[in-house]
């Protein structure tokens, strides 16, 4: 039983900044990589930022220079810092994170999702 919780959406202004945090709890030996994904309505799915165990860092094109993304490994829970955010960022922001269970099998598992909305 594996659970990620996400917390930190809302509205905000346009470049105004956001961070999301997703916290994962459960029988968890070790969480492998971790990444955001947003969802517009009409629009497919889309990576918006990853980082793996190694802590190496991958971004779209379109956040790269606004958006960070980190973990905290002693706290299970990754971030997502949204700064410069515009109107086109609006979306469901979901968390994934690939987990090594305590007894050895590996599993992807996502949050709830959070709603981020950039308006004036």
């Amino acid at each position: 039983q594996v659970q990620l919780v996400e917390s930190g959406g809302g509205l905000v202004q346009p470049g105004g900044s956001l961070r999301l945090s997703c916290v994962v709890s459960g029988s968890i030996f070790r969480i492998n990589a971790m990444g955001w994904y947003r969802q517009a309505p009409g629009k497919q799915r889309e990576l918006v930022a990853a980082i793996t165990s190694a802590s190496n860092t991958n971004y779209a094109d379109s956040v790269k220079g606004r958006f960070t993304i980190s973990r905290d490994n002693a706290k299970n829970t990754g971030y997502l810092q949204m700064n410069s955010l515009k109107p086109e960022d609006t979306a469901v922001y979901y968390c994934n994170a690939d987990v090594r269970l305590s007894w050895g099998r590996d599993y992807d598992y996502w949050g709830q999702g959070t709603q981020v909305t950039v308006s004036s």
